[in-house]
């Protein structure tokens, strides 16, 4: 869509702008260049959203962003409809309004083997009367399925699939997918109006992410991408659809009406394979890098094969790929059956889902007195898993699923994600099934459960439970937080059962004269384990935070405590409204904190760690400046030789560097390991990057 030279001077361009911007007559500015200003965001919304490779950092958007906001705010005679800040919606959408498709959106053929292909491939060569057929292949996307009016070059209208003739008008929805443009230039092609089909993702990254956070909450997670997805396209909170990071692939034109002028309509593809090329130079991010042309069937076959191997390296969910006669006319000559088109067919990879039966429920208590029922289950197959539990959430998922013991379930795996209890089947219940009931005290130590309000999850709040203190101390000793190697899951629970350890402090007062007596503990194991302990009172500050198990409190948000002060129990003087001050403090966050640090045990607990030894100074504070790293900022990609990456980062801060999380022309140095990825191609695009070794790097600190 843009061109080098563009590129080039649109990324200048950018860099005056936010310049300009912090100048007090950024007004003037904006008035005389409005729309310079729009197209610079758009192409960088371009750069983020469709090509995942951005030229500036999400701050400097930002920057841009609520610049035009304002301006606009301010002079609402000046708005346009596709300007980028009227993606966001205002309130609640009140219903979605039925509306036919410009041409029905009918189902594909569906092939499982090699055999429904060669079948759908004679047919066509019969019925067009051709020796061999040029095919266009793409991936089938797992997604919700949509088709969007474009008119005059402006978006008109998105629109779900519904039943195939009519879906519902989700037109605000869709202006929250950044990957969606609001206006393209179809004029250019002599196109006056244009239906588009594609399909709606939410990518495997934003799926956890947002799943990790729905079970935080103690909410049920959603099964799989697809779901995610089509539930929010009919979310009646833009903001929130907003929130939830969709993507589009537009992977089909199904309608052109020619403008009045089209004197371009000549430069319309006649291919299949050159509409993708069209929709990808217009700004729609359509499958044209990952489409494949083939010159009869039996080389189709072959990619569709090797394409199912390769499924799961991908970042967005496929359950297929879609076969098309990629000649138009011959589209065109093939027609339709009431059902299917006769030049397309899809080619199903082997299901990822199963069935079994619910033999038994377990209830398990966490770290942060969570109790989880764990479903026990005939083994299953899934996606090339043997599958034996599920984890089933809480008491409102089982009512939800209406789950009972002896159920018959329809089990999911999507990918690389947890198991899923998609669904039971009370029609083939026989009478003998049980309730499953959920208990009313801990399983672990008897205390009567506690469930808040705003909460779906019981809860043992007995600080002295078993299960409390076992599952705590694993936390605090595993890899991403304190790092004592050797002191394992299964140490921990066996040192704990022994009387050796009854809390986090007693890691540091060990009786290593008894752990001597064990079978399995020489002088060689018992040396490691001791130098492990006495390594982890030099750990930073914010694996400490981690490391104490905090509810909400990841290692990011850890990193963001541990900037904000100089010793670790100054957070005790901070308010939740101070926190909620911090980058990416939350509400829900900042209040867990601050309950945390205003417990009196957790204080002498705290306490009693750093009597032992710990660093609770923040040692990496007093060193940002000074060092020979000062002022630039890195990022590691890749495997390390001779550093683990949380040391290379370690280095990075202890000299004065900066570490960023994306690639981005505010990066100075990619520290590039072995088998690096997608961050060194994206880092090769932009000029302003030096791309090093880990040698490069270490040749950069201090002798």
């Amino acid at each position: 869509m843009y061109n080098s030279t563009q590129t080039t001077a649109l990324q200048n361009s950018t860099k005056t702008w936010l310049v300009n911007v912090k100048a007090k007559n950024i007004s003037d500015f904006i008035s005389k260049d409005i729309e310079g200003l729009r197209n610079i965001l758009r192409f960088h919304e371009y750069r983020y959203y469709v090509q995942n490779n951005p030229l500036i950092s999400d701050y400097e958007y930002d920057t841009l962003y609520k610049a035009l906001e304002k301006f606009e705010h301010d002079n609402p005679d000046t708005i346009t409809k596709d300007s980028p800040t009227q993606r966001v919606g205002k309130g609640l959408i009140k219903d979605f309004p039925k509306t036919a498709h410009l041409v029905p959106m009918l189902s594909l053929e569906n092939s499982y083997n090699a055999d429904d292909l060669l079948d759908f491939d004679r047919k066509a060569k019969e019925l067009s009367g051709l020796a061999q057929i040029e095919y266009c292949v793409e991936p089938k996307f797992d997604g919700a399925s949509i088709s969007l009016v474009y008119e005059n070059n402006m978006l008109l209208r998105g629109v779900t699939r519904g039943d195939g003739e009519v879906g519902d008008e989700i037109t605000l929805n869709i202006m929250q997918i950044k990957s969606v443009p609001l206006s393209a230039k179809f004029s250019e092609y002599g196109i006056g109006q244009v239906e588009i089909r594609g399909e709606v993702l939410m990518n495997k990254k934003n799926f956890k992410t947002y799943n990790d956070a729905l079970i935080e909450e103690g909410i049920p997670p959603l099964a799989n991408p697809r779901n995610a997805a089509a539930g929010s396209l009919r979310i009646k909170d833009t903001a929130e659809v907003s929130r939830r990071n969709l993507e589009a692939f537009l992977y089909h034109v199904s309608f052109i009406s020619n403008s009045n002028q089209h004197t371009n309509d000549t430069k319309q593809p006649t291919t299949h394979a050159g509409m993708l090329e069209m929709l990808w130079s217009l700004g729609f991010r359509s499958p044209k890098n990952e489409m494949k042309i083939f010159k009869g069937i039996e080389a189709v076959i072959k990619h569709v094969h090797d394409f199912e191997k390769e499924r799961d390296t991908l970042g967005y969910e496929i359950d297929g790929m879609v076969i098309k006669v990629n000649d138009l006319h011959l589209q065109d000559e093939l027609g339709m059956t009431s059902h299917h088109p006769r030049w397309a067919i899809a080619f199903k990879f082997k299901a990822r889902q199963g069935t079994s039966k619910l033999i038994a429920v377990d209830f398990q208590v966490g770290r942060t007195g969570a109790v989880t029922p764990v479903a026990k289950i005939e083994p299953v197959q899934v996606g090339g898993v043997t599958v034996c539990s599920i984890s089933i959430h809480n008491e409102d998922y089982i009512k939800e699923k209406n789950l009972m013991l002896g159920d018959t379930i329809l089990i999911e795996r999507s990918g690389d994600v947890i198991p899923q209890i998609v669904k039971s089947f009370p029609e083939l219940r026989n009478g003998k099934e049980k309730k499953i009931q959920f208990p009313t005290h801990c399983p672990v130590c008897g205390h009567a459960l506690f469930k808040p309000e705003e909460d779906a999850v019981w809860r043992c709040i007995n600080l002295n439970c078993t299960a409390h203190i076992v599952e705590g101390i694993i936390h605090f000793v595993s890899k991403d937080a304190m790092d004592i190697k050797s002191f394992g899951e299964a140490n921990v629970r066996k040192f704990y059962e022994l009387g050796f350890i009854k809390n986090i402090p007693d890691i540091y007062n060990l009786p290593f004269e008894k752990i001597a007596q064990l079978d399995g503990f020489g002088e060689k194991s018992i040396g490691k384990l001791q130098q492990a302990i006495e390594d982890s009172k030099k750990q930073p500050l914010n694996r400490i935070i981690y490391a104490l198990g905090i509810r909400y409190v990841g290692e990011t948000t850890a990193k963001t405590l541990a900037r904000a002060v100089d010793h670790l129990l100054q957070l005790a003087d901070y308010s939740e409204e101070q926190l909620r001050e911090l980058e990416d403090i939350g509400v829900k966050v900042a209040k867990t904190v601050y309950e945390f640090f205003h417990n009196k045990d957790n204080i002498r607990l705290l306490s009693q760690l750093e009597q032992l030894g710990l660093q609770f100074k923040n040692s990496n504070k007093n060193l940002v400046t000074g060092g020979n790293l000062t002022g630039q900022t890195f990022l590691f990609t890749g495997t390390l030789v001779q550093l683990k990456r949380n040391d290379a980062e370690a280095l990075v801060e202890k000299n004065g560097g900066k570490l960023l999380s994306a690639v981005s022309s505010n990066l100075n140095y990619l520290v590039a390991g072995e088998k690096a990825g997608s961050k060194l191609e994206k880092a090769k695009k932009i000029p302003s990057v030096k791309i090093i070794s880990e040698e490069d790097f270490l040749k950069m600190l201090p002798a």
